[in-house]
C-alpha cells in the first residue's frame, strides 16, 4: 500500500512539473533566468510565477519582498541592523537561500564572496543570506531587462 501511494505521489509531482513547464517554458524571462548560476528550472519557474518585476523600483525592494533584508532596531537617533527579518515571501526566501548553499560550496564568484563574508566574522546563515541577496541583484537585472546573464 505504501509503495502504491509513493507511485501516485511521484506521478502527481511529475504531472504538476509538466504543467508548470508548459506554463512558463515559452516565457522569455524564464529562459533568461536559467542562464544565472545556481538557478534551475524550479527556481526560475517559481520566480516567474511569483514576482511581477514591474512592481519593484529596484533590487532592494525585491530583496525586502523576498525577506532577504536585515531587521533594524531604532532607539532615538541610533539605528542598528540586528538580525534577519522574518517578513517577506518565505517560499522565495527559502528557495533562494537553499540554492545559494550549493553556490557557496562551489568554486566560482559566489564562493569567494561567501568566504569574504565569513572572514569578516559573519556566521554561516548570515553569509549565505548575503550571497542570496548578492545573487538576487543579478536576478533582478535579468528579470528587468529580460536578457540572459553574462559573466
Amino acid at each position: 500500500m505504501l509503495a502504491s501511494r509513493i507511485e501516485e505521489d511521484t506521478s502527481l509531482i511529475a504531472e504538476l512539473a509538466g504543467l508548470v513547464e508548459a506554463e512558463v517554458g515559452s516565457d522569455e524571462t524564464y529562459r533568461c533566468l536559467l542562464t544565472v548560476p545556481g538557478v534551475g528550472p524550479r527556481t526560475a519557474a517559481q520566480l516567474v510565477l511569483s514576482v511581477d518585476i514591474s512592481d519593484f523600483e529596484d533590487h532592494d525592494h525585491l530583496a525586502s519582498y523576498c525577506g532577504l533584508v536585515p531587521r533594524n532596531r531604532q532607539s532615538g537617533t541610533s539605528l542598528n541592523s540586528v538580525s534577519s527579518s522574518r517578513q517577506g515571501n518565505k517560499q522565495l526566501k527559502n528557495l533562494l537561500i537553499f540554492s545559494c548553499s550549493c553556490l557557496a560550496r562551489g568554486s566560482g564568484y559566489y564562493r569567494k564572496y561567501y568566504e569574504r563574508c565569513r572572514d569578516r566574522g559573519m556566521p554561516y546563515k548570515a553569509a549565505i543570506k548575503a550571497v542570496a541577496r548578492k545573487r538576487l541583484k543579478v536576478i533582478y537585472a535579468v528579470m528587468r531587462d529580460v536578457r540572459p546573464y553574462v559573466a
